[in-house]
């Protein structure tokens, strides 16, 4: 006995010390990492000259999403990867904007690669800091292997592309393709309940139907021509095409494509799309031309995107006492309570705005919008706190992104003022609700429910077929939505309810359809929105300033460490293996919103817009 209580006391004296070494081996990581981290950034900073290479490995997103900065740390030390990276706008056209007016930076080279799809109405704001990068007479150069729709967007905007002779450019115009559940529901032996009001409220379909109807076929045409011709125009304005021409040659792709032997490169030189076809190493040598050589390096003297992003907000000016207009920003599905930062929470984001309310510096508010919409019982509590900032005599600004449609433009309707983007998906002004149920299921398998109740709403369950006196209920709460919706914008829009109803039902808009309907008042970005909040408020000089929970010290003293040390970690390697075709599908199926946790709200009534993802 004493033989095996020392023997275990032995062992546990061993793991102990093993436990007490692996604790100590991580800690001595962390502060190695952070020290060299340290270094790395210091000698980062004595950037001489050269090019600002516009690494764009991720989306481009108005918000970025939470990320507990130890456990992304801790990912990226053991080789993990952020399988779907963000990247923040304003963050790229601060370093464009800051890359003019710097000395060192000679030239710009896109380098947009692993740049994922990311909204044509981002993708124009950017666009428009390349151009006005170039008023400073720097050179622009687009370098690529392959290019994808959205990437060469980018690249139209420089004075030279570049592009590998075994590579590809492929533009294919834009799409609204769903998928549609209703036979796998039936399989399953799934109820599904629909209640809706709208024509064009097609957020519903996929549960009812195995295709798509006319009506929504009608209305999708339509903003997704829109859209298509916006970008057709950009691009051939910049290439100096005609519209007609470079439509007629990506129609025509295929018959093309046989003429060139099935070389795309080559067909890309013939459309005017690419400059040269060149190999990696003559890129390189092609800027160096321009900016310098780094012999170290075997490269031309550059910079990368988030490296020079670090510089940049070293020199950040941080809002002083002096009047400033607030930014809000709402991105994403919106659901009820608190979300973290990537989401909008109703909660949260009221929480926000009452932040902005309660701040006397702050003398307009920006509400940043880039959401399909979500729960109405959410979006309304944010609409209060927007009504009680117009109250408090603050204006109003709604500046919508990509999307700002159903319970999207639900919370910029009672803005002052909206101005969108003419690339903007919004307008699907309509409202549903869907339930459930899953008596047939459970029967299949021998499981029912029975029982008794007071009245003919009691014992609502999802095992039980949805009572005919619950389903009237809901479907009157939903002709309720729709009319309170309906009221919403014809109070803050001077229409009429009819007038209203008109361009509703449902229905999606382009921004700049929009604008010619009334949905909107102007076209621009964010800086018009900005500006205009500031005119609204009688303001001649102001700073801008993003309104954001504040930091805990916990969290503070972690983006401190573990910020720094992500730096000196080196990039993932390509993640183009988590796009492959059959994981997106499964990845696209699992986290479609039919699937989701997100149908949260407690009256079954949502203000959604399931296609307006481009």
């Amino acid at each position: 006995m004493k033989f095996i209580r020392g023997f275990f006391g032995w062992c546990w004296r061993i793991l102990n010390w093993a436990r007490k070494a692996l604790i100590n081996l991580v800690f001595l990581l962390i502060v190695v990492t952070v020290i060299v981290a340290l270094s790395t950034q210091e000698k980062g900073s004595q950037f001489e000259e050269g090019a600002l290479v516009l690494t764009l490995d991720g989306r481009i997103v108005e918000q970025t999403r939470a990320i507990d900065p130890m456990s992304q740390f801790f990912k990226e030390a053991m080789g993990g990867k952020d399988e779907e990276p963000e990247i923040l706008l304003a963050d790229v056209i601060r370093v464009i904007d800051n890359a003019r007016h710097d000395r060192r930076v000679k030239a710009l080279v896109i380098n947009a690669g692993k740049m994922m799809p990311s909204g044509l109405s981002k993708l124009q704001e950017i666009g428009a800091a390349l151009e006005e990068f170039k008023t400073a007479d720097k050179p622009v150069i687009a370098i690529g292997d392959w290019y994808s729709q959205d990437q060469y967007y980018l690249a139209s905007h420089a004075d030279t592309v570049l592009m590998n002779p075994n590579g590809m450019l492929m533009l294919e115009g834009y799409g609204a393709y769903q998928l549609f559940f209703k036979s796998m529901l039936e399989k399953l032996k799934v109820s599904t309940h629909v209640f809706r009001v709208g024509t064009y409220k097609s957020a519903v379909e996929p549960f009812l139907r195995d295709d798509m109807s006319d009506a929504a076929r009608l209305a999708n045409q339509q903003w997704l021509d829109d859209l298509w011709q916006l970008y057709l125009m950009d691009v051939s304005e910049q290439r100096g095409l005609t519209r007609e021409q470079l439509n007629e040659s990506i129609h025509d792709y295929a018959n093309l494509m046989e003429q060139h032997g099935g070389n795309s490169a080559d067909l890309a030189m013939t459309m005017g799309l690419v400059d040269e076809l060149t190999s990696r190493q003559q890129m390189r040598n092609f800027v160096g031309d321009i900016v310098g050589y780094d012999d170290d390096h075997h490269s031309f003297k550059q910079i990368h995107f988030k490296s020079y992003l670090d510089l940049t907000r070293q020199d950040i000016v941080h809002p002083s006492s002096q009047d400033q207009v607030g930014i809000v920003v709402a991105k994403g599905v919106i659901v009820n309570g608190y979300q973290p930062p990537g989401k909008i929470g109703g909660d949260s984001t009221a929480r926000l705005l009452r932040q902005a309310r309660f701040d006397d510096d702050i003398k307009a508010v920006v509400l940043r919008i880039d959401s399909p919409g979500g729960s109405a019982f959410a979006s309304d509590v944010i609409r209060e706190e927007i009504d009680e900032l117009k109250k408090a005599g603050k204006p109003v600004v709604a500046s919508m992104s990509s999307s700002a449609a159903s319970g999207g433009y639900w919370i910029a309707a009672p803005a002052d003022k909206i101005v969108a983007s003419p690339a903007t998906i919004t307008g699907s002004i309509g409202i549903f609700g869907m339930l459930t149920t899953f008596e047939n299921s459970l029967a299949h398998i021998g499981v029912h429910a029975d029982g008794v109740g007071t009245t003919p709403l009691a014992g609502f369950s999802p095992a039980r077929p949805l009572n005919e006196s619950f389903e009237r209920v809901i479907q009157q709460s939903i002709e309720h939505g729709y009319q309170q919706f309906l009221q919403l914008v014809a109070d803050n829009r001077d229409m009429t309810l009819e007038e209203v109803d008109a361009v509703a039902q449902g229905r999606v808009w382009s921004g700049m359809r929009a604008q010619e309907l009334g949905l909107v008042d102007e076209l621009g970005d964010l800086n018009s929105a900005v500006s205009a909040a500031a005119e609204l408020a009688g303001l001649e000089k102001y700073d801008v300033n993003v309104v954001e929970k504040p930091l805990s010290e916990r969290d503070k003293l972690l983006q401190a460490i573990f910020g720094q040390a992500q730096a000196m970690l080196p990039a993932n390697a390509a993640f183009s293996d988590s796009t492959a075709p059959l994981m997106s599908l499964a990845k696209r199926i699992l986290q479609h919103p039919a699937l989701s946790a997100q149908w949260d709200d407690p009256g079954h009534t949502y203000a959604l817009c399931l296609q307006c993802s481009l």
